[in-house]
């Protein structure tokens, strides 16, 4: 297995990850948002990425979508890790921590003291990988509409 940016060949592949994520997380993206979304990824002026996880045949196994977020707090931008799945039969085999140890390095390199991310307090599967980097904050996410 090994990381790489997502490229614009990928669309199709990348499609079907970001849907499936989409239907994990129980919601339904539009065509616009899902155009937007790639949109993002290619402009230049959007700091915000997407690298896949491939096989030995680069066939995608997953995706991690992260952008720049500025901490005020702290004077710095830290990374946002926006999106992060890889698909059931890959799971286990070390996709996921390859594609956080992968962002972890670029934003290391850009130097943000660190990355953020949230996950479903029910997604059991994944907090177990997340907490053998570190223990979960104490902050609650509000999301109020416009």
């Amino acid at each position: 297995m090994r990381i790489r940016p997502v490229r614009d060949t990928d669309h199709a592949a990348w499609l079907g990850l970001f849907r499936a994520y989409a239907g994990f997380y129980k919601t339904n993206p539009t065509a616009e948002a899902e155009a937007a979304v790639w949109g993002w990824i290619f402009n230049a002026a959007e700091p915000f990425w997407c690298d896949l996880a491939v096989d030995a045949d680069d066939r995608p196994l997953g995706f991690a979508q992260y952008q720049l977020m500025h901490r005020s707090l702290g004077g710095s931008k830290v990374c946002y890790l926006s999106d992060l799945f890889t698909l059931p039969e890959a799971r286990g085999q070390g996709a996921g921590r390859a594609l956080i140890d992968h962002v972890r390095a670029v934003a290391g390199g850009m130097g943000c003291p660190n990355i953020r991310w949230l996950t479903a307090e029910d997604n059991a599967t994944a907090r177990a990988l997340y907490d053998t980097y570190q223990p979960r904050t104490p902050f609650v996410l509000y999301s109020v509409p416009t």
